[in-house]
Order: structure tokens, then C-alpha cells, then sequence
């Protein structure tokens, strides 16, 4: 069934005067003698961005708006932009095989969007593990701005990819770059997270492990998934309770442009994970608990 909200969630967008970096584009030299160019926004170019008009986003409005989310004229240029880089940036990296416009409002925008089913607010502490193109971290980011964004991503080009979006859309993005499973032993990560999301494609048991050392007491992680997944739920109930979590709940979403049989695991982190969790990269995968 579809979710009933009484009141819209309408994210804002809060303005400010990009800092000036330098950077070298995708493809060119690097070295003491390449030549940097700036990442700053001009006056001029950044008025322009203020009134350009994008394309006609009607599937994402209109599931956008069955969730409970209204979207500005000021969103969707946003998503305007982030659309066309990802599609530049496609030519040479591996991002998405899902680039036609019409498909990306609904499979990476709106499916990004729905994960905000799963969570209490719309502001705080957001971990987005296995970012990738940027799903669902930044949607999420560009529709509460309230939330603050980590990324993480071992692939370098991805991360760049990542970085160069935050610089275009006037994003305050934390990009990490690494495996989830060392970057959750760092103080500064460790248990720090209201919210830690994942769309990626791995197993509810290896999402545990590497989702919740993430996520503070009290916090929630939320993982994107699609079917039947009764037998996966009964497999990984050991992995849950090993990092301290619990299964909160288990959300049906039914969005017009989503099917699939989509469905939101909402779990929540009732006691801190042990110091041995997660195990080294590449062993969750591998042999799950």
C-alpha cells in the first residue's frame, strides 16, 4: 500500500557564495607544470545557473509528491545539473548503465529519495555507504540540505566524480575514499551517524557488517531492496544482532515509476558494535556471518 504523510516534507536550499578552487579536469596532465583552472562559480555563471529551466521532471515530481516530498523549481535544476555531469562523466567512468532521463528521475532520483521513508528527520549525521554515483546520498543532501552528507567510495574516479558534484551543485559533501570495512574503525566515522543508508548490492548479512559500526546508538540504518526477501532476512538476523542492531522494520514502498517489489529494511543500532567489527576488507563478502 502506499504511504500516507499528512504534511510535505519541502526541503530548502540555503545560498552561498562558493569558495574559488583549482583543479585539473578529468583527462588532462597533472604535475608542477599543468594547468590548473578554477572551480568557483562567477557571478555571471552562477545567475545564469539561478535561472535556467530544466527539463520536464514530471515522473519525479510526481513520486516525489506520493511520498510526501515536495520538490521546488530550485531542486530540480539541481537535479538538472546532476543529471547532465553524470552523463558526461559516464563517457570514462563507469558510473550507471541507466542514462536515459526519463529512467534516471525514477531508478537513481526518486529511489533515492524514498529512503527518506526509512528515516525520523530530515537533518543530522547521513552516512552513505558505497556511494557510488552518488545514490541515494545526494538526492537526499540536495533535498534537506539539513543533513550532513558523508560519501563513501573506494574507487578513486568515483570519489572525484563525487567531489566535482558537490562543486557544481554548491553541496557541502564529505567525500571519504575507502573500504567501509577500515574507514568504520576510524574514531572520527565510528558510531557517529543518525542515519547510515546503502543501496548497494550485497547480501542484508554483509550490509550489517558494514552499515552499522557506522551508525550511533539510537541511529538507524536504512538498505534499499527489491523481491522476496524473507530468506534473506532469516540469514541475516546473526549479523545484525553481532553488530548491535535489530530489525526495526520492513516498509513496503509503492511509488508510481518504482516496482520491482521495492522495500525498505530499517534497522536500528540498539548497543555499540564490538571493537572487532567490521573484519578485515574483503571477509564480510566472503564469508558472511
Amino acid at each position: 500500500a502506499r504511504q500516507s504523510v499528512n504534511r510535505p516534507l519541502v526541503g530548502t536550499i540555503h545560498s552561498s557564495a562558493p569558495a574559488r578552487r583549482w583543479y585539473n579536469p578529468p583527462g588532462t596532465a597533472t604535475g608542477p607544470h599543468s594547468r590548473l583552472r578554477p572551480m568557483g562559480l562567477s557571478p555571471i555563471r552562477t545567475m545564469a545557473r539561478a535561472t535556467e529551466t530544466p527539463p520536464t521532471a514530471d515522473l519525479l515530481k510526481r513520486g516525489a509528491a506520493e511520498i510526501g516530498v515536495s520538490l521546488t523549481l530550485a531542486h530540480l535544476r539541481q537535479f538538472s545539473r546532476y543529471y547532465r555531469a553524470m552523463v558526461e562523466w559516464n563517457a570514462r567512468v563507469n558510473l550507471t548503465s541507466v542514462t536515459q532521463w526519463e529512467e534516471v528521475q525514477t531508478t537513481h532520483f526518486l529511489d533515492s529519495l524514498t529512503v527518506r521513508l526509512g528515516m525520523s528527520s530530515g537533518s543530522g549525521r547521513l552516512a552513505d555507504v558505497g556511494s557510488g554515483a552518488g545514490f541515494p546520498g545526494v538526492p537526499l543532501k540536495i533535498v534537506f540540505p539539513g543533513l550532513q552528507a558523508t560519501l563513501i567510495e573506494s574507487t578513486g574516479k568515483k570519489t572525484a566524480f563525487l567531489r566535482h558534484l558537490g562543486d557544481i551543485l554548491d553541496l557541502e559533501l564529505d567525500v571519504r575514499k575507502g573500504r567501509a570495512e577500515t574507514l568504520a574503525h576510524e574514531p572520527e566515522l565510528r558510531e557517529r551517524f543518525d542515519f547510515v543508508a546503502s543501496r548497494a548490492v550485497a547480501s542484508l548479512a554483509v550490509l550489517a557488517e558494514l552499515c552499522l559500526p557506522f551508525c550511533r546508538v539510537g541511529g538507524t540504518v536504512v538498505t534499499q531492496k527489491k523481491g522476496d526477501i524473507e530468506r534473506e532476512l532469516a540469514g541475516a538476523g546473526r549479523a545484525i544482532d553481532a553488530m548491535g542492531g535489530r530489525l526495526k522494520e520492513v516498509r513496503e514502498v509503492s511509488v508510481s515509476g518504482l516496482g520491482d517489489g521495492r522495500r525498505l529494511v530499517v534497522l536500528e543500532k540498539v548497543r555499540p558494535t564490538p571493537d572487532r567489527y567490521p573484519r578485515r576488507p574483503g571477509v564480510p563478502a566472503k564469508r558472511p556471518l
